[in-house]
């Protein structure tokens, strides 16, 4: 018992020797690949864009209780905020003698949620300004800045024709704003006469060449579509979707404002 004793002694003795070495290290959190991050190439124009573009503010449409009861009720996903919009707008009122009432409500054909497979970011999707001069007379460097030449209005949209595009549209919105934590349109506006403080030097005998480029996310994923029928069926209540389909879309999204720049200085003009 005695030798028991002095190995637990021994051992509570080694342990108050590391715990003040180990307490001194805390562990550091695993550090996260931000996804989306944004290039150094790439600036917020917001407080300097002429154009003051309005905010694509699309919430996730919160279901109301009966809306959400229906929902559950679905053996397909319905995520289609105007479709959630349309249920929270229905009233039913239950009656106890319902027994034996049953009926059925075509609703229509719905794209009933999309389902995301990728989102990938182009920096460079369309040239909206290009900035030039000419220094090849110069004996000292020149500095260029951005200025937005015209007013430029950049538009994505969907790669292929779809039925309910507009509503498919919101659902890739939201799904692709959510994704990346960017501020997603599918039209944003740079207004001319827009400009940004950052300088590119331009060397004596040579030009210098400041493109602007509109970003956007390319988001691709799978749209399903369903024919949606709410079923009254003595006091329980309920959504059936029939003849559900499946179909592959993309989109471009264009990130609001926000400009990608790229600078070239040659000893020839490009």
């Amino acid at each position: 018992m005695k030798k028991f004793t002095a190995i637990l002694l021994s051992m509570v003795f080694l342990l108050s020797f590391f715990t003040p070495a180990l307490a001194g290290k805390k562990a550091e959190p695993p550090q996260k690949e931000a996804k989306y991050a944004i290039p150094n190439s790439v600036m917020n124009i917001t407080k300097e864009n002429t154009y003051p573009n309005p905010t694509e503010d699309l919430p996730f449409l919160q279901p109301s209780e009966l809306a959400k009861e229906l929902i559950d009720s679905s053996r397909v996903k319905i995520e289609n905020p105007d479709l959630i919009r349309m249920l929270n707008e229905t009233s039913i009122n239950s009656t106890p003698f319902a027994i034996g009432y049953r009926a059925i409500v075509y609703l229509g054909e719905w794209p009933l949620s999309y389902e995301s497979a990728e989102t990938s970011p182009n920096w460079e999707f369309q040239k909206i300004n290009t900035n030039y001069y000419d220094n090849r007379g110069g004996t000292a460097p020149y500095k260029i800045h951005y200025v937005q030449e015209q007013q430029k209005v950049v538009r994505g949209g969907l790669t292929a024709k779809i039925k309910n595009a507009p509503d498919v549209q919101k659902m890739m919105l939201l799904t692709a704003a959510k994704k990346t934590g960017l501020p997603l349109a599918f039209e944003t506006v740079i207004g001319a006469g827009t400009k940004k403080d950052q300088i590119y030097n331009i060397q004596p005998k040579r030009l210098g060449y400041l493109y602007g480029y509109a970003p956007a996310i390319n988001e691709k994923g799978k749209v399903t579509y369903g024919e949606v029928y709410l079923m009254l069926k003595g006091n329980k209540k309920m959504i059936v979707v029939k003849n559900v389909t499946s179909q592959g879309i993309g989109a471009w999204i264009p990130i609001q404002d926000h400009v990608s720049f790229g600078f070239v200085s040659s000893e020839r003009p490009r």
